[in-house]
């Protein structure tokens, strides 16, 4: 490559959003931050949302910020968010009201609700998602079963990533990745699960054509040109639909030497699989709650079969993976501890964990009492106690305790992601924030038998870039993205060091779950 491009990344996460700007050069990617911003909920009397007109403010801040940063013209802009929430707009394209967020209570009961309408069987073999109550399917059940008027003024739904895709440019669609979230996608005809949305009234006319990864949506809309101003400096700059799921742009730069290894993709939930060439649905994956979610660059990217090329070396794949919740309940003790006027770093936290003794007790991070926020410290002593084990009661030890849950909790899960690949997936790579605790990755490495490879941090901002530059010609194929990150992110390894007292803990995780 000649000469820099410049790329400029939106990935916004459930507690935290950030604007980061690319640089490709000489075969290796360069990350400068030009951007952090919060992302905090807001509580209303109807319920929990998500600020998104500030997070607008925030991506318009992030884009003047990127172009001020680059010095030269940028190539384009890709926005990356997290999945299942939703925005509905009315017929003239305005937003109706702020979107909820996953963690209200609306949801609660609607699992159920659902099964009375339709068998889980038969919502699975049409969506191939795992139940979780949080899903958009079962938001827009819940506003049915309301009669919300919001419903019945709605002329579109977007995913919260569309939303700011049609903000940016004026598009309206539901990219890929973020529409196999949803629980209303059918991967087995690649479109919307019509059947099921009308067996639950959810008007199937709501929602928008699809759009695959690496799409070029277009310039800037011309109003949001005026505001910003720079107008000669922006003349060349082209939004990306990237992988638009956080997930799959970070799974798109796992530094992956070998078709045999599993991802663990770690924040605030960790969601843990494996890449496949199409959707596993089966008894089986039912069972063990897995879901099948939109990826970019298949196990064989040199193979078309399973999709066709959308953008030069860019594949639409699947993902056979697991949401758990995960470094949430760390986060939520955080919290908790801060409001006591005890306000601890992340790594002051994870310094007492290993200072703390282990195996005091073990959670499960999937127990529905752990969803919502509140007072994380309390409910894990409560869950402790009612499961007649130690109660923690340290900080260390709660954090330490949580710390080997998780970890546990992967080694179940991975097991049952063996038996749905049919082999053993080995390494594991941990990527995203999550994979800074250094403490919880050996854990890993220990729990899960299996050697662990960490990093990079920002997986899903440079999946999001790498993907714009494929989409843009700069790269050949996701093959050369991925060894772009192999060359610019050198990884850390975790080696096992299994025990019985590892052995011990997995064993008491499968009782809690129910399954020894």
């Amino acid at each position: 490559m000649a000469t820099a491009e410049h790329y400029l990344a939106f990935d916004l996460g459930a507690e935290s959003g950030r604007a980061i700007l690319g640089t490709l050069e000489q075969g290796r990617l360069s990350l400068s931050e030009i951007h952090r911003f919060a992302n905090d909920p807001v509580r209303l009397a109807d319920g929990l949302h998500w600020d998104v007109l500030r997070l607008w403010k925030e991506i318009k801040s992030g884009i003047l910020g990127g172009i001020h940063r680059a010095g030269g013209p940028l190539s384009s802009l890709g926005l990356d968010s997290w999945g299942v929430d939703i925005a509905l707009l009315d017929r003239q394209g305005s937003l109706l009201g702020n979107p909820f967020h996953y963690r209200d209570s609306r949801t609660d009961g609607m699992l159920d609700e659902a099964f009375r309408r339709a068998p889980r069987e038969r919502i699975f073999e049409a969506t191939g998602t795992q139940f979780m109550q949080i899903n958009s399917l079962y938001q827009l059940l819940s506003m049915v079963v309301a009669g919300s008027p919001q419903l019945d003024a709605a002329h579109t739904v977007l995913t919260i990533g569309d939303l700011f895709n049609y903000w940016l440019t004026g598009q309206i669609g539901c990219e890929f990745t973020l529409a196999t979230t949803t629980q209303c996608f059918s991967p087995r005809t690649s479109g919307w699960a019509t059947d099921l949305l009308e067996a639950f009234h959810i008007p199937v006319c709501l929602f928008p054509d699809l759009v695959q990864p690496g799409t070029l949506l277009g310039p800037l809309h011309p109003c949001l040109v005026e505001e910003l101003g720079k107008g000669e400096r922006q003349a060349g700059l082209r939004v990306v639909t990237p992988a638009c799921h956080d997930t799959a742009s970070a799974v798109a730069a796992v530094p992956a030497g070998t078709a045999d290894f599993a991802w663990i993709s770690s924040g605030t939930w960790s969601i843990l699989g494996t890449e496949t060439r199409q959707p596993v649905i089966t008894p089986r994956t039912l069972e063990y709650n897995f879901t099948n979610e939109g990826g970019v660059c298949g196990p064989d990217p040199g193979s078309r079969t399973g999709g066709s090329a959308i953008s030069s070396g860019i594949v639409p794949s699947w993902l056979l993976c697991k949401n758990t919740m995960a470094l949430w309940l760390v986060q939520e003790c955080r919290r908790a501890w801060a409001r006591e006027a005890e306000a601890l770093s992340y790594g002051e936290l994870t310094r007492l964990a290993a200072q703390a003794d282990p195996f005091l007790a073990i959670v499960d991070p999937d127990w529905q009492g752990f969803l919502k926020p509140g007072d994380m410290p309390a409910r894990v002593q409560t869950f402790c106690r009612d499961t007649g084990q130690r109660i923690p009661q340290a900080k260390g030890e709660i954090v330490r305790s949580i710390l080997e849950s998780i970890a546990v909790n992967y080694r179940l899960e991975l097991e049952r992601l063996d038996d749905l690949a049919g082999r053993r997936l080995d390494p594991v790579h941990i990527i995203g924030g999550g994979s800074q605790n250094r403490l919880l990755n050996q854990f890993t490495a220990d729990a899960t038998g299996r050697v662990c490879i960490t990093g990079p941090v920002e997986a899903t901002t440079i999946g999001n870039l790498l993907v714009q530059g494929v989409a843009m010609g700069h790269l050949d194929s996701l093959q050369e993205a991925r060894k772009v990150v192999q060359a610019s992110f050198p990884p850390e390894v975790f080696e096992p060091h299994p025990s019985e007292r590892w052995e011990a803990a997995c064993e008491r995780m499968g009782t809690l779950k129910g399954t020894a």
